[in-house]
């Protein structure tokens, strides 16, 4: 009688380690691919605030050659902005934020033009937000409105105001039905935009 009652326990348990096992096993044989989908997502992101770049749909097979060709890693000098050349001299700091979202984090790249203070861009490389609200971050009616937008001098350098009101140089509008998106993504931007200013040197990377 008591080996019956025991019985459930020890199929249950057998269970559980089989498929236990199998997803282990599934994780592990695809970690690699994975990690080379986030590296791809984050270089197309980077190549996406790049000016002359940001329409243009690289494929897969285009991506690592061209950041590998443009891109130079962080540096002290650039306040910790990835920097983008051509023909050796500097066309936009890539700068990458990251932080908590509604829902998940959101990691992205915002592009600033050498002259440190105006915006060419911003891309998204992570995010799970709700579709149709906070994930219509990554839809060009958003990410447009950075274009040529200025880090204001005073206050934050970017600022977010609700849909329908009034823009200036250094504001875009949030997204509609998105509030705690908005406002989340509106924290992340900024706080490293502060750090970028607080680090990066009054005469930018010149070469």
């Amino acid at each position: 009688m008591r080996e019956k009652r025991w019985f459930p326990i020890l199929y249950m348990f057998g269970v559980t380690a089989f498929f236990s096992s199998i997803i282990i096993a599934f994780a592990s044989a695809t970690r690699g691919r994975v990690e080379a989908n986030a590296e791809l997502a984050f270089e197309r992101a980077v190549l996406e605030v790049v000016p002359g770049l940001s329409d243009v749909r690289l494929s897969n097979a285009e991506v690592h050659p061209r950041f590998t060709e443009m891109v130079e890693g962080p540096t002290a000098s650039s306040g910790g902005a990835y920097l983008v050349k051509e023909d050796g001299h500097v066309v936009a700091y890539a700068l990458p934020f990251s932080g908590q979202g509604f829902w998940a984090p959101i990691g992205g790249i915002l592009g600033i033009e050498p002259d440190q203070k105006t915006v060419t861009g911003i891309a998204f490389y992570e995010q799970n937000e709700t579709p149709g609200l906070g994930a219509e971050i990554v839809k060009p009616a958003f990410r447009n409105q950075f274009r040529g937008k200025v880090l204001a001098a005073q206050g934050k350098p970017l600022g977010m105001k609700r849909p329908g009101g009034e823009l200036d140089d250094s504001t875009v509008h949030a997204i509609t039905g998105a509030t705690q998106t908005s406002t989340r993504l509106d924290a992340i931007i900024n706080a490293a935009l502060a750090e970028w200013q607080s680090k990066v040197g009054k005469e930018g990377t010149r070469s």
